[in-house]
């Protein structure tokens, strides 16, 4: 699978990385040959048509295509939270067989809506109504809306976590806003709106207590340095030579065995050579570097963009750390 994704990204995605970047949608031919590809079931079991692999395996299959377009792994990347999630539904349950297996195969795609929970100041908001429950508030960043037929949404109620798994679907009660990035802005990422939009218990996965759900989740912090290692590495690929590739093996290899309280350190790290390798080679490059034509100009703002996307306030304070900076207000 990683040499299948290797391959795809050097000699598709790499190609026509620069094109997507200025189109402003990543093209369905680019979604359609991962999904013939079978990496739409990365995070799924192979009893729902998946690949099976764990957290580990998934790492170089996701390096690998961030140095072909990060544009296009990113939209991609989003289906996994709405996949292994459907998949661990029970049998028979709605919610199961209605997407598990779809969205295994890439029949489905799915995107993620819960990066706002990570916020001190809650956004989104679940209120019990009946069979079910209403959403109020903002969903801040959604990617690959128009692409995706279903959202892992997590909203607040009081000290717990509600997900679901809803259709992907604008109504009078569930608008988008599209914003406009710096990096990967063809990954059409939008601002969801809930005004009083009903769910019902039967699309609900689970309900959780966010002290539980975190410590969840600073486990699965290792995905997002695999994308900026797969930028850099495509940045080194193109200038040539030079102690940044040892300083990138390394982080690498680091990344992959840290434990989860390493793990804040070691995407730090990452992030850290990954704006050095992307500088690097914007300035080997010179002048042309940064006309809208030159690879070196995308793999920088696209670094950029992995600098804070899937930031927690520790990853963040250690790339302070290393650029010489302090926290903002200390």
């Amino acid at each position: 699978m990683q040499a299948s994704a290797q391959r795809l990204a050097d000699e598709v995605l790499f190609e026509r990385a620069l094109d997507v970047d200025a189109s402003g949608e990543v093209p369905e031919p680019n979604l359609d040959l991962m999904r013939d590809a079978g990496l739409y079931g990365l995070w799924a079991p192979a009893d729902v048509g998946g690949c099976g692999f764990d957290e580990l395996e998934r790492l170089p299959v996701l390096e690998a295509l961030a140095s072909g377009c990060l544009t296009t792994a990113f939209v991609w990347a989003q289906h996994g939270g709405g996949s292994a999630n459907a998949a661990r539904t029970p049998p028979g349950s709605a919610l199961h067989e209605q997407w598990a297996a779809a969205l295994a195969t890439g029949e489905r795609r799915s995107g993620v809506a819960f990066a706002h929970v990570l916020r001190p100041e809650p956004c989104l908001f679940a209120e019990r109504s009946g069979d079910g429950w209403l959403l109020r508030g903002l969903a801040p960043f959604v990617t690959g809306w128009g692409h995706i037929d279903a959202v892992l949404v997590a909203a607040h109620d009081a000290d717990r976590l509600v997900w679901m798994l809803i259709p992907a679907i604008e109504a009078r009660t569930l608008t988008s806003h599209r914003l406009r990035l710096a990096a990967v802005d063809s990954s059409v990422t939008v601002e969801l709106r809930f005004d009083g939009h009903a769910v019902g218990d039967e699309q609900v996965i689970e309900v959780v207590r966010y002290d539980d759900w975190l410590a969840v989740y600073r486990q699965g912090l290792r995905t997002n340095g695999a994308l900026m290692l797969g930028v850099a590495s495509r940045a080194l690929t193109l200038l040539g030579p030079s102690p940044l590739d040892a300083e990138v093996d390394a982080a690498r290899v680091a990344l992959h065995a840290a434990d989860v309280d390493d793990m804040a350190e070691c995407r730090a790290q990452v992030g850290y050579v990954g704006i050095r390798a992307t500088s690097a080679l914007v300035s080997s490059v010179g002048g042309r570097a940064i006309t809208i034509g030159h690879h070196a100009q995308r793999l920088a703002r696209e670094a950029l963009f992995l600098l804070v996307q899937g930031q927690t306030a520790d990853i963040r304070a250690g790339h302070l750390r290393r650029l010489g900076a302090t926290e903002p207000g200390r």
